[in-house]
C-alpha cells in the first residue's frame, strides 16, 4: 500500500463510526485513528470491537467502542449523546454499518423486508438527526453515507439490499440540501466487491475473482484501506465544497 495522506484538518476531530468492528468499517476507525482523530464507533459484535480498541490503544490511539444494536433507534441515539457528552459535538459521522445477507424474492416476508431497511437504511437518518445539531452550532461537519454500487449495477440475490442501498444515495441527496446552509456536507460512497475478511470467507472464488477481474477496468481486489481513504478525504477540509455526491470506489466497475 502506499503511504497514508495526512489532513491536519482531521486532527482532533471527534469521528463516529457505526459497524466499525470489522470489514471496512474496521478499516475506517483505522484510519481515523491514524489520523490523530478521537475515534467512536458502534457495532454489535462486543469481542470484535473490543479487540480492536486493545488493538488501537496498544498503538496510543484515541478510540472508544460502544456495543450498540442500531436497529434500535433509542439505542442508538441514547448512546451518541453519550459520546458527545463525552467528547464533544461528532465532527463526522460515517454510517457505514449494513449487512448484505443474501435472500431470495419470493421467500421475503414483510417483517423481513422491514428488518433489511432497519439494518441498512433506517439507522443512517436517524444518526445523522442525532449529530446535526452540534455541527450546525459549529458552522461545519461532513456526514458520510456508505452505500454500495450493488444498486447501480442491479445485482441480483439480494433485492432488499440493493433497495435500501439506492436509498441511501437519496437520503444523502436529501440531507446535503437540508443541511448545507447549516454548513454541513453529505456525501456517499459506493463500494465495489472490497476483498474483506467475510467475503473471502463466504463468496469468493477463483471463479468469481476471474470475473470480477473482468469486469473491473483496474485489475487489482479492492481492500477496505482504499476505500477508508476516500472516507477520510470527505471528512478533510481537502474536500470542502463536495457534498451531496456519490462517489464509487469500485476500480472502475460501473
Amino acid at each position: 500500500m502506499t503511504s497514508v495522506t495526512k489532513y491536519s484538518s482531521v486532527e482532533g476531530q471527534h469521528v463516529l463510526v457505526t459497524g466499525g468492528a470489522s470489514g471496512i468499517g474496521e478499516a475506517i476507525v483505522e484510519a481515523f485513528a491514524k489520523q490523530g482523530a478521537r475515534v467512536s464507533f458502534f457495532d454489535l459484535d462486543e469481542k470484535a470491537g473490543s479487540a480492536l480498541v486493545a488493538r488501537l490503544e496498544e498503538k496510543g490511539f484515541d478510540v472508544h467502542f460502544s456495543c450498540v444494536d442500531l436497529m434500535d433507534i433509542e439505542s442508538l441515539q441514547t448512546t451518541i449523546s453519550s459520546r458527545i457528552n463525552a467528547w464533544g459535538y461528532v465532527a463526522t459521522l460515517i454510517n457505514n454499518a449494513a449487512n448484505d445477507q443474501r435472500h431470495d424474492l419470493q421467500s421475503m416476508t414483510s417483517a423481513q423486508f422491514d428488518a433489511c431497511m432497519q439494518v441498512n437504511l433506517k439507522h443512517h437518518f436517524f444518526a445523522a438527526q442525532s449529530v446535526a445539531t452540534g455541527m450546525a452550532e459549529q458552522g461545519a461537519g461532513s456526514i458520510i453515507n456508505m452505500s454500495s454500487n450493488s444498486w447501480m449495477l442491479g445485482l441480483s440475490g439480494y433485492p432488499g439490499y440493493v433497495t435500501a442501498k439506492a436509498g441511501i444515495s437519496g437520503l444523502t441527496k436529501g440531507l446535503a440540501r437540508e443541511l448545507g446552509g447549516d454548513g454541513i456536507r453529505v456525501n456517499t460512497v459506493l463500494p465495489g466487491w472490497v476483498m474483506t475478511q467475510k467475503q473471502k470467507d463466504l463468496w469468493l472464488t477463483p471463479e468469481a475473482e476471474a470475473e470480477l477481474m473482468v469486469q473491473q477496468a483496474l485489475k487489482t481486489k479492492i481492500e477496505p484501506e482504499d476505500v477508508a481513504n476516500m472516507v477520510v478525504f470527505l471528512a478533510a477540509d481537502e474536500s470542502r465544497m463536495i457534498s451531496g455526491q456519490s462517489l464509487v470506489v469500485d476500480g472502475g466497475r460501473l
